[in-house]
C-alpha cells in the first residue's frame, strides 16, 4: 500500500512536470524573440561606433588631444560594452535553444548533439537550482571538456536529465557535508569541491562528475538503484533519479553507469557511452 501511495504520488508529480514542460517551452519561445533584438542591436551599435570613430578621424584637427583621447576612451568602453552584450546574449540563446530541444524532443529520439555543450548546461543548472533552494550554498566547480569531441548521436533530453541528477545529487552532497555537525568538530578546514569532466577514448564517451561530499554508507550503495530509495528528507527527493538514470545510460544508450564512493570523502559517477549507439 505504501508503494502504490508513493506511486500515485510520483504520477500527480509527474503530471505536473509535464505541464510546467510545456510552461517552460512557452516562456523560452517569446524570450528568444526579444533576445535576438538584443544581440542584432549591439551589434548594429558596434557598427555605428566604428563610423563615428571615422568621422572623429576625419575631424581630428579640430578637436584638442585631450578631447581625442577622452573620445577614444569612450568609444574603446562602448565596444566592451556591445561585445559584452552580444556575447551573454548569444549564451542566453544558447541556453533556451538546449532547453526548447528538450521539451520538443521526440521520446526516444536520437540527435546528433554537442555533448560538451549539454553537460556544461546542465552542470550549471543543476548548481543554480541548488542556489534557488539554498542562497547560502556554494561550491568550486571544475570543468574539463575535450573540444575535440565531435557531435554524436544521445537522446538529449535523456541524457541532459541523467547530468541533471547526477549533479544535482553532487550538489546536494558536498551542501550536506558543509552543514554536518561533525565536519565543524574535525581541523581540517572543508572546501566544496565537483570536478566534471567528458572525454573520448576508443570510440567510447566517458562523463564524470565527481564531488568531495558526503559519500555513501554500504547500506546506501547496495541500494542505490531502488525504486522510491531516497537519502533526502520526505518532500526534496523522490528515489526514481538513479533508477532512472542508469535506464538512461545502460538501456537506452548501451551504456555503461558506474560509481565509487567513500563515505565523509565524496563520491565519483561515471557515465560510458559508445559512439555507434
Amino acid at each position: 500500500m505504501n508503494e502504490i501511495e508513493q506511486l500515485q504520488q510520483q504520477l500527480r508529480k509527474q503530471e505536473k512536470l509535464a505541464s510546467l514542460g510545456m510552461l517552460c517551452a512557452g516562456i523560452a519561445h517569446e524570450i528568444q524573440n526579444p533576445l535576438n533584438f538584443v544581440i542584432n542591436f549591439s551589434k548594429m551599435s558596434e557598427r555605428l561606433i566604428n563610423d563615428l570613430n571615422d568621422l572623429l578621424e576625419e575631424n581630428a584637427e579640430s578637436l584638442t588631444e585631450a578631447d581625442r583621447e577622452d573620445m577614444a576612451d569612450i568609444m574603446d568602453d562602448l565596444r566592451q560594452n556591445m561585445a559584452q552584450i552580444a556575447e551573454n546574449g548569444e549564451r542566453a540563446v544558447s541556453i533556451i535553444q538546449g532547453i526548447l530541444l528538450v521539451a520538443r524532443g521526440k521520446e526516444n529520439e536520437f540527435v546528433q548533439t554537442d555533448v560538451c555543450k549539454l553537460v556544461k548546461q546542465y552542470v550549471w543548472m543543476a548548481y543554480h537550482a541548488m542556489r534557488a533552494n539554498h542562497p547560502d550554498f556554494n561550491v568550486s566547480i571544475h570543468e574539463e571538456y575535450d573540444s575535440s569531441i565531435p557531435p554524436m548521436s544521445v537522446i538529449p533530453q535523456d541524457l541532459s536529465r541523467a547530468v541533471l541528477n547526477v549533479m544535482s545529487n553532487a550538489c546536494y552532497a558536498v551542501w550536506q557535508r558543509a552543514n554536518d555537525k561533525e565536519q565543524e568538530k574535525r581541523e581540517e578546514e572543508y572546501k566544496p569541491e565537483i570536478n566534471v569532466g567528458v572525454k573520448a577514448t576508443d570510440g567510447n564517451l566517458f562523463i564524470s562528475i565527481a564531488d568531495n561530499g558526503m559519500g555513501m554508507t554500504d547500506e546506501v550503495k547496495e541500494r542505490l538503484f531502488e525504486n522510491f530509495f531516497t537519502t533526502k528528507p520526505i518532500g526534496q527527493g523522490t528515489g526514481l533519479g538513479m533508477a532512472i538514470t542508469r535506464d538512461i545510460i545502460e538501456q537506452k544508450h548501451g551504456g555503461k553507469l558506474s560509481f565509487t564512493s567513500t563515505l565523509h570523502k565524496g563520491t565519483t559517477f561515471t557515465f560510458n557511452i559508445p559512439f555507434a549507439t
